[in-house]
């Protein structure tokens, strides 16, 4: 039975600016000495907790109510009676996601007229209907799978969005990957791994690139994941910039992970080696040289609410 509310937020940019330079008037004296304003700074600082206020006491009249911020999220450990939402970005969504266990999650957006929100789908208006069918056990809830990391030591990492593998630097990612039954040595840019929620975002960037590159020889590439048949639960693997030389090779550069497959990389980085997922590059697992990673479909899935 669900009895609490966990609200996840993040700072505000002004919040982070005036941690960043002690106080709100060094804050100012830099953003408009860029040729910024800090108006603007100021005025979506206000916004975002007007709408945190009305949720607030939307969600008190139903529920007892915590707040987490974003950076404490690794340690906190969310109770089977609580129901989570989310209030910021896309991003933060992401982020949360990958820390529940079988909660329900809610995204909700603290300004519709400056985030498009496509994990957003709620906002003070009408979350609060929302809450109600689900703490009457009749939650409108869409399934989302995730990516997991698993190293050889036993560390693990998930992805709502995707992973990155690879150096943390602009040097190249040298590993030797294995796809089905086949392996071979790489030098890269790195491997990004998607999930199917994460399909529209840095793959997106990869599709553009290939199909620019394939358009440019009057070959005809897919711009978006659509068009590669990729199930809910699917996973794609795209290698990054690969070089082809004598000590490398570049014939694994794309494939789908299906259920019950897997990807192994093993790390030949002596160092910065990283895994990081969802672009949360201060999360992540070192992964240099005698460390192996398998990436595989996560076997719980998250329940997003929708609107």
């Amino acid at each position: 039975m669900i009895d609490t509310a966990v609200i996840v937020r993040d700072k505000t940019r002004l919040e982070q600016l005036i941690e960043r330079f002690n106080s709100k008037a060094q804050a100012k004296f830099y953003i408009e000495r860029s040729g910024s304003s800090f108006t603007f700074y100021e005025e979506e600082h206000e916004v975002f907790y007007r709408e945190l206020e009305v949720l607030l006491e939307k969600v008190k009249s139903l529920l007892k109510t915590k707040v987490v911020y974003r950076e404490y999220l690794p340690s906190y450990l969310f109770s089977d009676t609580e129901i989570v939402l989310v209030f910021g970005q896309d991003g933060l969504v992401a982020n949360t996601a990958k820390y529940l266990t079988g909660q329900i999650l809610a995204g909700i957006n603290p300004d519709s007229t400056s985030f498009d929100g496509v994990l957003l789908p709620f906002d003070s208006s009408n979350i609060y209907s929302a809450i109600k069918n689900t703490i009457k056990g009749q939650p409108n809830c869409k399934t989302v799978c995730l990516a997991k990391a698993r190293l050889s030591d036993g560390q693990e990492l998930l992805a709502f969005n995707d992973f990155y593998i690879g150096a943390n630097s602009h040097v190249s990612s040298r590993y030797k990957i294995k796809y089905k039954e086949h392996s071979e040595m790489h030098s890269s840019s790195g491997v990004l791994v998607s999930t199917q929620a994460g399909s529209t975002g840095w793959l997106s960037s990869v599709l553009n690139m290939a199909s620019n590159v394939g358009a440019y020889f009057g070959v005809s590439m897919p711009t978006n994941s659509s068009h590669l048949n990729q199930q809910d639960t699917d996973l794609i693997f795209s290698v990054r910039e690969p070089f082809d030389s004598v000590a490398s090779q570049t014939s694994i550069g794309f494939g789908i992970i299906q259920q019950g497959d897997s990807l192994t990389i093993e790390s030949h980085m002596a160092d910065n080696g990283v895994i990081f997922s969802d672009g949360v590059e201060k999360d992540f697992l070192s992964f240099n040289t005698g460390t192996t990673v398998e990436i595989s479909i996560h076997t719980e899935n998250v329940s997003l609410l929708k609107a």
